[in-house]
């Protein structure tokens, strides 16, 4: 049998030291090979490219809502065109608000229609989302203040109430607008006269659907407010937003089939404007 091999403490230590220099270099030339591999053979591009944030590519293509320079600092609530324009604006106040926004964008785009939004500040902040698909839609969008409130207010309260909501409408979809509607059509509180003096148009309505009413309303009792006043160039108030809308769902296809089978058409309120302001200029 062959004598068995004695090891110092001396030799195991060299042994070890052997062992972790030989790691070590098989380490650095793996790590040097892959440097150079990837210095020398291109990396192959990813199939898919970067995605950029919904909010970033409204703000590389911002748009404005403006108005005609006769509407700037005045108050509408419709506007008399010729019988050949028949059209009307259908407008959407109190969004944007979880489920009943989309539904209502659903029945719009079935029906190929663009419409007005007029936002609530902090429900833009609540669901930033909701309002980015009204743009992406096509869909125009007003100033609705931010806490909807209907009190009297001192000027730099109304200021805060405007300024801050289109700051953050064009924070989070791109948009400016120069379309304002005050909370109940209120005049006399500040908030309309603060609107005015930033030459924005105070967006009123002459139709109003009484979808806000809350008891006693049925979805005929909404089409058939709709359908009485509806007249070339009218204003239509309904609610997306504010409280369970589920009516104004229902409603809103039948008011659209309806007008529709009378021969008119639906126009945002800014197209309403330019329609207006190219038949005064003739």
């Amino acid at each position: 049998m062959p004598s068995a091999q004695v090891v110092t403490p001396s030799g195991r230590g060299k042994r070890k030291r052997l062992v972790l220099q030989s790691r070590i270099l098989v380490a650095g030339v793996a790590a040097v090979s892959s440097f150079l591999i990837a210095l020398f053979i291109p990396m192959k591009a990813p199939a898919q490219q970067a995605v950029v944030p919904w909010a970033t590519q409204l703000m590389q293509q911002h748009k404005t809502f403006s108005v005609p320079p006769k509407f700037q600092g005045n108050i509408i609530r419709q506007v008399n065109l010729s019988s050949e324009n028949k059209v009307i604006a259908l407008t959407f106040d109190d969004g944007p608000w979880p489920n009943t926004t989309p539904q209502v964008l659903d029945i719009l785009k079935e029906n190929n229609i663009k419409a007005t939004f007029f936002l609530i500040g902090r429900n833009l902040k609540n669901f930033p989302q909701i309002a980015q698909q009204v743009v992406a839609d096509g869909h125009a969008l007003g100033n609705h203040t931010w806490h909807h409130w209907r009190r009297q207010m001192i000027e730099f309260a109304a200021a805060r109430e405007i300024e801050d909501t289109a700051a953050l409408i064009y924070k989070t979809t791109g948009v400016k607008t120069a379309l304002f509607r005050p909370p109940n059509g209120f005049l006399s509180n500040g908030l309309a006269d603060y609107a005015r003096r930033r030459k924005e148009v105070v967006v009123l309505w002459s139709v109003d659907s009484g979808d806000w009413r809350g008891h006693g309303v049925s979805v005929e009792g909404l089409v058939n407010h709709v359908l009485e006043k509806a007249k070339p160039g009218a204003i239509v108030l309904m609610h997306d937003g504010g409280g369970d809308r589920s009516l104004t769902v229902q409603a809103l296809p039948k008011i659209i089939e309806e007008l529709t089978h009378r021969g008119y058409k639906f126009v945002s309120v800014p197209e309403l404007l330019q329609m207006q302001d190219q038949e005064l200029n003739k």
